[in-house]
Protein backbone atom coordinates (compact mmCIF):
# COMPACT_ATOMS: atom_id res chain seq x y z
CA UNK A 1 0.00 0.00 0.00
CA UNK A 2 1.09 3.62 -0.53
CA UNK A 3 0.57 6.31 1.41
CA UNK A 4 -0.55 9.57 -1.96
CA UNK A 5 -1.39 12.22 0.58
CA UNK A 6 -1.70 13.29 3.85
CA UNK A 7 -4.02 16.03 5.42
CA UNK A 8 -5.13 16.79 9.04
CA UNK A 9 -8.78 17.32 9.36
CA UNK A 10 -10.83 18.09 12.60
CA UNK A 11 -8.29 16.70 14.46
CA UNK A 12 -7.84 13.15 12.17
CA UNK A 13 -6.44 12.85 9.27
CA UNK A 14 -7.52 12.36 5.77
CA UNK A 15 -5.73 10.11 3.66
CA UNK A 16 -5.36 9.33 -0.05
CA UNK A 17 -4.18 5.39 -0.54
CA UNK A 18 -3.35 3.55 -3.49
CA UNK A 19 -2.26 -0.63 -3.93
CA UNK A 20 -1.79 -3.23 -6.23
CA UNK A 21 -4.90 -5.54 -6.60
CA UNK A 22 -5.13 -9.76 -7.23
CA UNK A 23 -8.66 -9.18 -7.70
CA UNK A 24 -8.91 -5.92 -10.69
CA UNK A 25 -5.26 -6.08 -11.72
CA UNK A 26 -4.12 -2.73 -11.49
CA UNK A 27 -3.57 0.03 -9.31
CA UNK A 28 -6.67 1.48 -7.10
CA UNK A 29 -6.92 4.14 -5.21
CA UNK A 30 -9.23 5.09 -2.09
CA UNK A 31 -9.55 7.46 0.70
CA UNK A 32 -9.57 6.76 4.26
CA UNK A 33 -10.47 9.33 7.30
CA UNK A 34 -8.75 8.70 10.45
CA UNK A 35 -10.68 10.03 13.37
CA UNK A 36 -8.95 11.58 16.16
CA UNK A 37 -9.62 8.14 18.74
CA UNK A 38 -7.45 5.55 20.26
CA UNK A 39 -7.98 1.80 19.29
CA UNK A 40 -10.39 0.69 17.05
CA UNK A 41 -13.06 2.01 15.74
CA UNK A 42 -16.24 1.14 13.45
CA UNK A 43 -15.32 1.20 9.76
CA UNK A 44 -17.91 3.25 7.00
CA UNK A 45 -17.91 2.49 3.68
CA UNK A 46 -18.65 5.50 1.31
CA UNK A 47 -19.36 3.94 -3.21
CA UNK A 48 -19.60 7.17 -5.28
CA UNK A 49 -21.60 7.45 -8.41
CA UNK A 50 -20.94 7.72 -11.77
CA UNK A 51 -17.98 9.39 -13.40
CA UNK A 52 -16.84 10.08 -9.87
CA UNK A 53 -13.32 9.35 -7.89
CA UNK A 54 -13.02 9.11 -4.12
CA UNK A 55 -12.20 12.86 -4.22
CA UNK A 56 -15.77 13.35 -4.67
CA UNK A 57 -16.77 12.41 -1.52
CA UNK A 58 -14.06 13.31 0.40
CA UNK A 59 -13.81 16.99 -0.66
CA UNK A 60 -17.43 17.89 -1.29
CA UNK A 61 -19.37 16.17 1.37
CA UNK A 62 -18.25 17.55 4.29
CA UNK A 63 -18.52 14.18 6.38
CA UNK A 64 -15.48 14.33 8.22
CA UNK A 65 -16.02 16.90 10.87
CA UNK A 66 -19.11 14.22 12.27
CA UNK A 67 -17.27 11.25 11.60
CA UNK A 68 -14.32 12.60 14.24
CA UNK A 69 -16.76 13.47 16.54
CA UNK A 70 -18.22 10.31 16.99
CA UNK A 71 -15.32 8.02 16.03
CA UNK A 72 -16.12 6.95 12.78
CA UNK A 73 -13.58 5.64 10.09
CA UNK A 74 -14.49 6.51 6.64
CA UNK A 75 -13.40 4.51 3.76
CA UNK A 76 -13.98 5.75 -0.21
CA UNK A 77 -13.23 3.48 -3.03
CA UNK A 78 -12.67 4.84 -6.48
CA UNK A 79 -15.15 3.57 -8.69
CA UNK A 80 -13.72 1.46 -10.93
CA UNK A 81 -10.42 0.22 -12.31
CA UNK A 82 -8.72 2.59 -14.53
CA UNK A 83 -5.31 3.25 -16.77
CA UNK A 84 -3.83 2.03 -19.52
CA UNK A 85 -4.74 -1.47 -20.49
CA UNK A 86 -7.82 -1.36 -18.88
CA UNK A 87 -11.11 -1.51 -21.39
CA UNK A 88 -13.19 1.52 -21.30
CA UNK A 89 -15.98 2.87 -23.21
CA UNK A 90 -16.66 6.31 -24.99
CA UNK A 91 -19.89 7.20 -22.81
CA UNK A 92 -19.39 8.21 -19.03
CA UNK A 93 -21.90 5.41 -18.12
CA UNK A 94 -19.63 2.30 -19.10
CA UNK A 95 -16.40 1.35 -18.61
CA UNK A 96 -13.70 3.38 -16.39
CA UNK A 97 -16.01 5.82 -13.43
CA UNK A 98 -18.56 3.35 -13.86
CA UNK A 99 -17.56 -0.05 -12.60
CA UNK A 100 -21.47 -0.44 -10.38
CA UNK A 101 -19.55 -2.34 -7.83
CA UNK A 102 -20.12 -6.11 -9.33
CA UNK A 103 -17.84 -8.63 -10.68
CA UNK A 104 -17.41 -8.60 -14.41
CA UNK A 105 -17.88 -12.05 -16.30
CA UNK A 106 -17.71 -10.47 -19.86
CA UNK A 107 -15.02 -9.82 -22.25
CA UNK A 108 -13.43 -7.30 -22.04
CA UNK A 109 -14.53 -6.29 -18.78
CA UNK A 110 -13.37 -9.45 -16.51
CA UNK A 111 -10.26 -9.29 -16.66
CA UNK A 112 -10.56 -5.52 -14.59
CA UNK A 113 -13.92 -5.10 -13.45
CA UNK A 114 -14.06 -7.16 -10.19
CA UNK A 115 -14.99 -4.37 -8.10
CA UNK A 116 -17.05 -6.52 -5.41
CA UNK A 117 -14.59 -8.73 -4.72
CA UNK A 118 -11.90 -5.60 -4.65
CA UNK A 119 -13.97 -4.04 -2.03
CA UNK A 120 -15.60 -6.73 -0.06
CA UNK A 121 -12.78 -8.68 0.71
CA UNK A 122 -9.37 -6.90 -0.80
CA UNK A 123 -9.51 -3.61 0.59
CA UNK A 124 -11.21 -4.45 3.62
CA UNK A 125 -8.08 -7.02 4.33
CA UNK A 126 -6.29 -4.07 4.05
CA UNK A 127 -8.37 -1.55 5.99
CA UNK A 128 -8.00 -3.87 8.98
CA UNK A 129 -4.71 -4.90 9.22
CA UNK A 130 -3.29 -1.80 7.76
CA UNK A 131 -5.70 0.83 9.72
CA UNK A 132 -7.37 0.72 12.93
CA UNK A 133 -10.53 -0.84 11.66
CA UNK A 134 -12.69 -2.87 13.69
CA UNK A 135 -14.15 -5.41 10.90
CA UNK A 136 -17.08 -6.71 13.12
CA UNK A 137 -18.69 -3.21 12.83
CA UNK A 138 -19.08 -1.65 9.51
CA UNK A 139 -21.33 0.47 7.44
CA UNK A 140 -21.76 1.28 4.30
CA UNK A 141 -24.24 3.74 1.80
CA UNK A 142 -23.66 5.80 -1.46
CA UNK A 143 -24.93 7.72 -3.99
CA UNK A 144 -26.89 6.97 -7.05
CA UNK A 145 -24.74 3.66 -8.96
CA UNK A 146 -23.13 4.16 -5.58
CA UNK A 147 -26.29 4.09 -3.71
CA UNK A 148 -27.29 0.69 -5.79
CA UNK A 149 -23.48 -0.46 -5.03
CA UNK A 150 -24.42 0.01 -1.27
CA UNK A 151 -27.45 -1.38 -0.94
CA UNK A 152 -26.53 -4.34 -3.08
CA UNK A 153 -23.67 -5.20 -1.13
CA UNK A 154 -25.43 -4.66 1.85
CA UNK A 155 -28.46 -7.17 0.55
CA UNK A 156 -25.79 -10.23 -0.35
CA UNK A 157 -23.40 -9.49 2.62
CA UNK A 158 -25.63 -9.12 5.63
CA UNK A 159 -22.83 -10.65 7.95
CA UNK A 160 -20.73 -7.72 6.97
CA UNK A 161 -22.47 -4.58 6.83
CA UNK A 162 -24.26 -3.62 9.82
CA UNK A 163 -25.86 -0.62 9.08
CA UNK A 164 -27.03 0.85 5.15
CA UNK A 165 -28.45 4.05 3.57
CA UNK A 166 -28.37 6.03 0.45
CA UNK A 167 -28.60 8.78 -1.79
CA UNK A 168 -30.84 8.37 -4.71
CA UNK A 169 -30.24 4.92 -5.97
CA UNK A 170 -30.44 2.76 -8.56
CA UNK A 171 -32.65 0.88 -6.86
CA UNK A 172 -33.72 -1.32 -9.75
CA UNK A 173 -31.00 -1.44 -12.59
CA UNK A 174 -32.45 -4.26 -14.43
CA UNK A 175 -35.33 -1.93 -14.88
CA UNK A 176 -33.66 1.35 -15.65
CA UNK A 177 -31.31 2.06 -19.21
CA UNK A 178 -28.26 2.86 -16.88
CA UNK A 179 -28.52 -0.73 -15.51
CA UNK A 180 -29.77 -2.45 -18.76
CA UNK A 181 -26.65 -0.77 -20.49
CA UNK A 182 -23.92 -1.71 -17.98
CA UNK A 183 -25.44 -5.33 -16.76
CA UNK A 184 -25.50 -6.43 -20.62
CA UNK A 185 -21.75 -5.31 -20.90
CA UNK A 186 -20.25 -6.45 -17.45
CA UNK A 187 -22.86 -9.86 -17.14
CA UNK A 188 -24.13 -10.89 -20.42
CA UNK A 189 -27.29 -11.09 -21.78
CA UNK A 190 -28.86 -13.75 -19.66
CA UNK A 191 -31.13 -11.12 -17.72
CA UNK A 192 -31.39 -13.92 -15.11
CA UNK A 193 -28.02 -13.31 -14.02
CA UNK A 194 -28.83 -9.87 -13.63
CA UNK A 195 -31.18 -9.93 -10.69
CA UNK A 196 -28.47 -11.19 -8.08
CA UNK A 197 -27.00 -7.38 -8.21
CA UNK A 198 -30.88 -5.65 -7.87
CA UNK A 199 -31.84 -4.29 -4.99
CA UNK A 200 -35.38 -5.06 -5.43
CA UNK A 201 -34.99 -8.78 -7.31
CA UNK A 202 -32.66 -9.26 -4.13
CA UNK A 203 -35.26 -8.24 -1.44
CA UNK A 204 -38.29 -9.65 -3.95
CA UNK A 205 -35.64 -13.34 -3.50
CA UNK A 206 -35.55 -13.27 0.27
CA UNK A 207 -32.42 -10.98 0.69
CA UNK A 208 -32.46 -8.95 3.95
CA UNK A 209 -30.06 -6.37 5.13
CA UNK A 210 -28.78 -6.16 8.90
CA UNK A 211 -31.26 -3.26 9.59
CA UNK A 212 -33.30 -1.01 8.75
CA UNK A 213 -32.73 0.91 5.46
CA UNK A 214 -32.00 4.88 4.99
CA UNK A 215 -32.84 6.66 1.65
CA UNK A 216 -32.87 9.76 0.60
CA UNK A 217 -34.48 11.00 -2.36
CA UNK A 218 -34.65 14.54 -4.23
CA UNK A 219 -37.91 15.37 -5.81
CA UNK A 220 -36.07 17.61 -8.34
CA UNK A 221 -33.85 14.63 -9.48
CA UNK A 222 -33.43 14.65 -13.78
CA UNK A 223 -32.54 11.36 -13.25
CA UNK A 224 -35.82 9.98 -10.99
CA UNK A 225 -37.98 9.22 -12.95
CA UNK A 226 -36.15 7.46 -15.94
CA UNK A 227 -33.12 5.68 -13.93
CA UNK A 228 -33.64 5.46 -9.97
CA UNK A 229 -37.56 4.82 -9.48
CA UNK A 230 -37.66 4.92 -5.46
CA UNK A 231 -40.90 3.61 -5.75
CA UNK A 232 -40.16 0.69 -6.81
CA UNK A 233 -37.75 0.05 -3.88
CA UNK A 234 -40.83 0.89 -1.50
CA UNK A 235 -43.25 -1.80 -3.06
CA UNK A 236 -40.53 -4.39 -2.47
CA UNK A 237 -39.77 -3.40 0.94
CA UNK A 238 -43.54 -3.19 2.13
CA UNK A 239 -43.94 -6.29 0.51
CA UNK A 240 -41.35 -8.21 2.17
CA UNK A 241 -41.38 -7.23 5.32
CA UNK A 242 -38.09 -5.20 4.88
CA UNK A 243 -37.62 -1.78 7.00
CA UNK A 244 -37.41 1.08 4.99
CA UNK A 245 -37.03 5.05 5.83
CA UNK A 246 -37.67 6.59 2.04
CA UNK A 247 -37.78 10.42 2.76
CA UNK A 248 -38.37 12.25 -0.26
CA UNK A 249 -36.73 15.41 0.32
CA UNK A 250 -38.64 18.74 -1.92
CA UNK A 251 -36.74 20.42 -4.49
CA UNK A 252 -33.65 18.68 -3.94
CA UNK A 253 -31.58 17.23 -7.39
CA UNK A 254 -29.14 14.70 -7.63
CA UNK A 255 -26.05 17.15 -6.46
CA UNK A 256 -23.49 17.16 -3.85
CA UNK A 257 -25.27 20.11 -2.63
CA UNK A 258 -27.99 17.67 -1.64
CA UNK A 259 -25.72 14.83 -0.54
CA UNK A 260 -24.17 17.54 2.23
CA UNK A 261 -27.49 18.86 2.95
CA UNK A 262 -28.86 15.46 4.69
CA UNK A 263 -24.84 13.72 5.14
CA UNK A 264 -25.50 14.47 9.46
CA UNK A 265 -29.00 12.26 9.23
CA UNK A 266 -26.66 9.33 7.62
CA UNK A 267 -23.89 9.44 9.46
CA UNK A 268 -26.27 9.25 12.87
CA UNK A 269 -27.65 6.90 11.06
CA UNK A 270 -24.88 4.55 11.39
CA UNK A 271 -23.60 5.73 14.49
CA UNK A 272 -26.71 4.65 16.32
CA UNK A 273 -26.29 1.36 14.92
CA UNK A 274 -22.31 0.73 14.90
Amino acid sequence: MRVISRLRSFGGEQLVCSHQSRFTNTVMRFGVYLPPASGKVPVLWFLSGLTCTEANFTEKAGAQRLASELGLMLVVPDTSPRGEGVANDESYDLGQGAGFYLDATQAPWAAHFKMESWITDELASLIGTEFPGDMTRQGIFGHSMGGHGALTLALRHPEKYKSVSAFSPIVAPTQCPWGEKAFAAYLGTDRSTWRSHDTCALIESGKRPASEILVDQGTADKFLEAQLKPELLRAACLKAGVPLNLRMQEGYDHSYYFIASFMADHIHHHARIL
